[in-house]
């Protein structure tokens, strides 16, 4: 004999599983780590005043808030980790939800990502942005 089950019983477990997925799509987002020090990131000619771009093999952004400030990011997006892909107007976009970060300190200037991009230590040898 087979067992049977109740209609409410079947709707409430049905709902619980429907919650759980939509609750595991709420996780924190993956950062990528620094890449290894020494690890090359351009040419400093290669990054705009104001602007940066978007290293996606290494999964950095590296940034020119001011005249030879130099700073690198993660280019991981905090809120569900979507990648980077374009930094415009001094913001860092992420395609996925619009988030918007600060060039200067990868502060969120617009959600819904609620975390700042990780930063990475650099240092400049010449023309030469590397991983510090």
């Amino acid at each position: 004999m087979s067992p049977t089950y109740s209609r409410r019983a079947v709707l409430a477990g049905t709902g619980a599983a429907a919650a759980a997925a939509a609750l595991s799509g709420c996780e924190v987002a993956r950062t990528a780590d620094a890449p290894p020090s020494g690890t090359s990131l351009g040419r400093t000619a290669d990054v705009p005043v104001g602007g940066g771009h978007v290293l996606s093999d290494l999964d950095v952004v590296v940034t020119q808030p001011e005249a030879g400030t130099f700073k690198a990011f993660s280019a991981l997006c905090t809120h569900r980790g979507c990648r980077v892909d374009e930094v415009s107007d001094g913001e860092i976009v992420c395609p996925c939800h619009i988030s918007r970060f600060a060039i200067s300190d990868g502060s969120v200037t617009f959600g819904p990502a609620d975390q700042p991009l990780p930063a990475f230590k650099l240092k400049v040898s010449g023309d030469e942005i590397m991983v510090a």
